[in-house]
Formats: structure tokens, C-alpha cells, sequence
């Protein structure tokens, strides 16, 4: 059932008209989140065919930046009629999408900018993401956030039968795509033995279980569906959202084995009138090899239980029957603190047929799936094309 709070947004009222991507990788030692924020920002308008002054609604989620929405529209100089600063982790901007389509509706503004940027390669990731002390976990001396994930993993692993191979082979798949972009961090093959045999960092993660650490930023800018047409490039329109808190603390989580994205999904493909069957291209937050296996169950992709042998299969790799992580993810594309940006940049760049040799043919609908904390909020974007409608 879908959510009574997103009951009253539209279908198809509005859609993405640019998408861009900072430099990614390792910036100059001199070089602020805010301004990454604002390559990418530029970018994106220039995507589209928009200048700054056109932007009045700005959606900002940051670690390193406090108070982002002031703080960025200081920046750049702007003064935004409708602003948010939610940050929920990886998934702040899967809600900012819900948020941007509720303000957009009502008229409260006309141009919405959805960006982040992050140096945390450069600066440490310590430094990008500091953490409060946790008094339920912290004297427990855990390697946060790897040991969290890797409970779950363990947790899938003891009670599916679910298996290292199993896990390592999602880090294949995202690694054969990621040498089809040009963008991606990583450019050499990388096998299941690599990723087994890789350094340990919490059982049963090793080095190629984990997302990357890498600097960088994106940004995507919204309108109602009216003024997309008239717009640079094809709209890519808003169909379905949903959005699912779970818990804070990974020992508050209530099954290992089950998150969030199985209610947010449900409320995505209710609004989007559109089943897991529908979807053609999955970008699934792939912080840790087990959160994408986790949310092809909890998506209705297969049954619980059956991820592991569903990617082991080869259905997720470039040639699958389920192209999943088409950019090579943050496993091997690019990982820059809350990834949920670049999760959509992609199920975006699909739909428009802008992914080069990685494309999916006749791409018409994308789902997204934003992870934010220790699997704690879950956030669902289903993304279609003119022909969805």
C-alpha cells in the first residue's frame, strides 16, 4: 500500500532535465565540497539548458557541509524560493526527488536543484563523516560501517546458505560493467578469487566486498512535466517514490535479513502502477556487495533467500537478463561518501540512452534504490520515459 503521505503526488508530473556528475576520483587537496557541489551544479544546468537564475527550490545533503542549503546558496549567490536540507545517509536524495515533486506540484517553486559533493578521499573518510559515539555499539570496538553489513551478511549467509562466492560475484558483475565506463575508478578485471582472496576487513567482507572511497558530487535539476518538453534534452519523468525508516543502529534492526526497500518499493510500484517485472535497469546502492543481493529480495526480484544464487547466476553482469549497476556502482564506479546522487544519474542517463557501450536497449524504465546508514532508510524512485506515460 502505498504511503498516505506521497497519496497525493501525480505520476509523471514532473521530471528530471539534467543530470551531471562532478570530477570524480581525488580532487586537489584545495578544493571544498561546495565546490564540487558546484561543478557538478553547472553542469547539470548546462545539461539542460538552465542558468542559476533559474533555480528557486535547492535540496542539499552534505556531512562536511553544515547547514547545506544556506551554506550552498551563499555559495553560489542564489536565493531559492523552497529549500531543503534532510539528510537521512546515502538516501537523502531519493527523498529530495519525493520532496522536489511535492514542492514542484504545488507551485512552491519552478526549478529545482537536487546536488552534493564530497571530498572525503582526500581529506580521509573519518574527517568527511564524522560519527557520534555510539553508547550501544562503540565498546563493542566494531568497524563501523563495514561490521554492521557484515552482520547482515552473516545473518543472509546462516540462514539462506548464502555464500562468499555468492557475495563476491556482485562485485564481478559491477566490475565488468565499470571497464565499459569511462568514468568508473577501477579499469582492470577483477575475478571471484580476487575478491576472496583480497584483505580481509570484516568477516565476511574483504577489501572488494566495500565500496570505494572516492571524492565527488553530482547534481540533478527538476521541473513540472509542462516545461520539460521545451528543455534540452528528453525528460525523464518521475513515476513512482517511496520511503521507509527502519532504525538508527544496526543492533536495532529487526531482521538481518529483511530492510526497508521491501515497504519503499511497495509504495513505488503502487504510484508507478508497475511491477518488479516492468522495471528494465536496477541502480541499486551497492555500498557493501550484500546490500544490492538484499534488495533484489526485499525489490521482488526473487524470492528471500534466492539472491545469492540470482547474481551467482549471471543475471546481473552486462549480457543478464537484469542489468543491475550499469555505471559499475560505488563497488567500482565511484563511492564519494552518500552515493544515492549518482544511483540516479545513471537510471537517468539509461533512460536517455546517453550509457555508450553500456547501454540498455530500448531503456524506458529504471528503478533506483537509495541506502542510507546500516540499512537504515530506504528510499525507491522509479524513473520512465515519455512512453511510460
Amino acid at each position: 500500500m502505498a504511503n498516505a503521505n506521497l497519496a497525493g503526488l501525480v505520476r509523471g508530473s514532473v521530471a528530471v532535465v539534467g543530470a551531471a556528475e562532478s570530477d570524480l576520483g581525488q580532487v586537489a587537496p584545495n578544493t571544498h565540497p561546495m565546490d564540487i557541489m558546484a561543478q557538478a551544479t553547472m553542469r547539470a544546468l548546462d545539461d539542460c539548458g538552465l542558468t542559476l537564475k533559474d533555480v528557486d527550490g535547492l535540496f542539499v545533503a552534505a556531512t562536511q557541509v553544515r547547514m547545506g542549503p544556506m551554506a550552498f546558496a551563499e555559495y553560489m549567490r542564489i536565493k531559492p524560493r523552497y529549500f531543503d536540507g534532510t539528510i537521512i545517509g546515502g538516501s537523502s536524495f531519493m527523498t529530495h526527488v519525493t520532496h522536489a515533486h511535492a514542492a514542484l506540484q504545488l507551485g512552491l517553486c519552478d526549478v529545482a536543484l537536487i546536488t552534493y559533493g564530497s571530498t572525503q578521499r582526500s581529506v580521509s573518510r573519518a574527517a568527511a563523516s564524522p560519527r557520534e559515539y555510539n553508547y550501544y555499539e562503540a565498546p563493542y570496538r566494531a568497524f563501523m560501517p563495514p561490521s554492521a553489513y557484515a552482520m547482515a551478511a552473516a545473518r543472509h549467509m546462516h540462514q539462506y546458505g548464502t555464500t562468499r562466492e555468492q557475495l563476491a560475484a556482485v562485485a564481478v558483475a559491477a566490475r565488468k560493467w565499470a571497464l565499459m565506463n569511462p568514468k568508473a575508478w577501477e579499469k582492470e578485471p577483477l575475478t571471484i578469487e580476487q575478491v576472496l582472496n583480497a584483505r580481509m576487513v570484516s568477516y565476511p567482507f574483504t577489501v572488494r566486498d566495500c565500496c570505494l572511497v572516492l571524492d565527488g558530487g553530482g547534481a540533478i535539476v527538476m521541473t513540472r512535466a509542462d516545461r520539460a518538453k521545451a528543455l534540452r534534452k528528453k525528460p525523464v519523468y518521475v513515476l513512482g517514490e517511496g520511503e521507509s525508516l527502519s532504525h538508527a543502529n544496526i543492533s536495532s534492526m529487526p531482521d538481518f535479513t529483511v530492510s526497508a526497500a521491501k515497504e519503499s518499493g511497495a509504495q513505488a510500484y503502487a504510484m508507478a502502477k508497475m511491477r518488479p517485472s516492468d522495471m528494465q535497469m536496477l541502480s541499486l546502492y551497492d555500498a557493501f556487495t550484500i546490500t544490492p543481493l538484499m534488495f533484489l529480495e526485499d525489490l521482488g526480484f526473487c524470492k528471500k533467500g534466492e539472491g545469492g544464487p540470482l547474481v551467482a547466476s549471471g543475471a546481473i553482469e552486462p549480457g543478464g537478463k537484469l542489468p543491475v549497476n550499469t555505471s559499475g556502482g560505488g563497488l567500482s564506479y565511484c563511492h564519494p561518501g552518500m552515493y544515492g546522487l549518482l544511483v540516479m544519474i545513471e537510471a537517468i542517463r539509461q533512460i536517455r540512452g546517453e550509457c555508450g557501450q553500456r547501454q540498455v536497449k530500448d531503456c524506458n524504465v529504471t528503478l533506483a534504490q537509495g541506502n542510507g546508514g546500516v540499512f537504515s532508510s530506504e528510499c525507491t524512485v522509479i524513473f520512465g520515459s515519455e512512453a511510460t506515460l
